[in-house]
């Protein structure tokens, strides 16, 4: 039933809300004391490499190959295979992992290079960069390790601690921040610190939640086993497929690196924002739908499988339309809420420029959550072929618009570079689906889609027309401000909520549907 789907998106909902919530919170708190200068591009720089191949193992090509054979095995095999198994691929995945941490740890100077390449016209962000990575790489290894044992959790049904545990790498952060920074001579080496204590916590944390499951890890890597080798033939080419949102992220970074300090951070606060929908329910929705619609394939239920994707991009649909409707048209209020204050070190000039890449992000925030669920029928089914091919065509067409782009609106030019190639992908992974006969829509979409359209509409000229100018924002004090924001966003959602049931949407027609 869909409904049960609900249930379980909806848990992983509010335990990523949760950890959002921290994530502005220790934003807020960064921005307050670092804003948007050199010395934070280089943290973000030596944060984001690591990170990068945390998503690549984490929510993606690792995940995406692991789950569907891992539920395959618990479909088809016996609890004694799915524990050898899970050994092997713990065995295997540590060593990759030590390996790559150590080489990125010897190599950072030159890792940072290939990812910022402009930071060697500036040697001291450079220097600085490549010492922060130091401290971040391990991160990569505690927390990939977590994303091993959340995914084994989340194939039993268990989903809710794998995504309570972002939480605690915002502790970490804002502790560090808050706590260890002003004993440092670099204050900014605190937040590398907070970051590699995170991995550490977040591995340490989940680790005992296996036996709950009747499962007990034990090192016994091969590469022999046929499971394993499986895993790798699905995950090799995934590193590309999945992943090509984060890569054009990073390309985003790469253009940045030679544009004035302070482009990263700009481009790396407007993400967050974006993120923050993202995480709740893309992330949310493909974390649940993944294990399904995998359990489907290894049952031979080509209609539950239909049915459940249809049930997810509906789901997409009702809440990243109006998301990005309300990131694009609230930009500059929600930036000036959460970062902005007049004692900071976050400036009214950081607030524009943040801006100006939050609202093209915005316009690809929908491509962004299309793909985390689309992505995700081809992995179930094993097909890794036509998402890379997608992934690579994306990816060099996010390159050509982001050296397009980027001499006329600088990182502003980025940031929709990226967020076109999002669309882009989107609607490829959907018409690659349609072709493959993987998935055929149920009655009732074109009613759908036309309620959609007139309550986005509705929701759109609501917030044009009622929200203050930017003076309000920068003139009244945070709780002023924190008012008005709830203010405009709640009408916003009861507009848009509004408009939809006198349109005759019922939430059944989305949510309560046989699957």
């Amino acid at each position: 039933m869909s409904l049960q789907l609900l249930k379980s998106s909806s848990l992983v909902g509010l335990m990523t809300f949760i950890s959002r919530i921290l994530g502005l919170i220790r934003d807020m708190i960064l921005a307050h004391y670092f804003g948007a200068t050199a010395a934070y591009d280089a943290f973000l720089m030596a944060f984001k490499i690591p990170n990068f191949m945390r998503r690549l193992f984490a929510e993606g090509a690792f995940s995406q190959a692991f789950v569907p054979v891992l539920m395959e095995y618990r479909v088809q095999r016996s609890q004694t295979e799915v524990q050898l198994l899970l050994n092997r691929v713990f065995g295997c995945l540590t060593l990759v992992l030590s390996t790559i941490t150590a080489m990125g740890i010897c190599a950072s100077p030159w890792v940072v290079l290939i990812f910022a390449p402009g930071f060697a016209e500036d040697p001291q962000r450079w220097l600085l960069a490549s010492n922060l990575l130091r401290l971040t790489f391990p991160y990569l290894l505690f927390i990939s390790l977590t994303a091993l044992i959340g995914g084994i959790l989340n194939a039993y049904g268990r989903f809710a601690m794998a995504a309570f545990t972002p939480v605690l790498l915002n502790i970490a952060m804002i502790s560090a921040a808050l706590l260890l920074a002003p004993q440092l001579q670099q204050p900014i080496e605190a937040l590398a610190w907070g970051v590699l204590a995170a991995g550490l916590l977040q591995f340490v944390f989940l680790w005992p939640f296996l036996k709950t499951i009747g499962i007990h890890l034990k090192w016994q890597p091969s590469w022999a086993d046929s499971g394993v080798r499986r895993i790798l033939t699905l995950m090799v080419p995934a590193l590309l497929g999945v992943s090509v949102n984060q890569l054009n992220l990073l390309v985003d970074s790469a253009f940045a690196s030679f544009l004035r300090a302070g482009s990263v951070s700009w481009l790396y606060y407007a993400d967050r924002l974006m993120e923050f929908p993202l995480g709740i329910f893309g992330v949310a929705l493909a974390t649940v739908v993944l294990p399904n619609l995998s359990k489907q394939v290894a049952k031979r239920q080509e209609q539950a499988f239909s049915a459940t994707l249809d049930w997810g991009l509906r789901a997409v649909l009702l809440i990243g339309v109006p998301a990005a409707i309300g990131l694009g048209f609230l930009a500059r209020p929600l930036i000036a809420t959460l970062f902005y204050s007049p004692q900071g070190k976050f400036s009214a000039l950081d607030l524009e420029m943040s801006a100006k890449a939050l609202q093209p992000y915005a316009l690809g925030l929908l491509g962004f959550m299309l793909v985390k669920v689309l992505a995700s029928a081809y992995y179930a089914r094993q097909n890794i072929k036509t998402p890379v091919k997608i992934a690579m065509a994306t990816m060099i067409a996010n390159i050509v618009l982001n050296a397009s782009l980027v001499g006329s609106f600088a990182h502003a030019g980025l940031a929709l570079a990226t967020s076109i190639a999002a669309l882009m992908n989107s609607v490829l992974l959907y018409i690659g689906l349609r072709r493959l006969k993987y998935y055929s829509h149920t009655p009732g979409w074109s009613l759908f889609i036309l309620r959609l359209s007139l309550a986005a509409l509705s929701l759109a000229a609501f917030l044009y027309c009622c929200v203050p100018g930017l003076d309000f924002w920068l003139q009244n004090s945070v709780i002023a401000k924190v008012g008005a924001l709830l203010l405009w966003v709640g009408g916003g959602a009861i507009v848009y909520g509004a408009v939809l049931l006198a349109l005759g949407f019922r939430p059944r027609d989305v949510w309560i549907q046989p699957i």
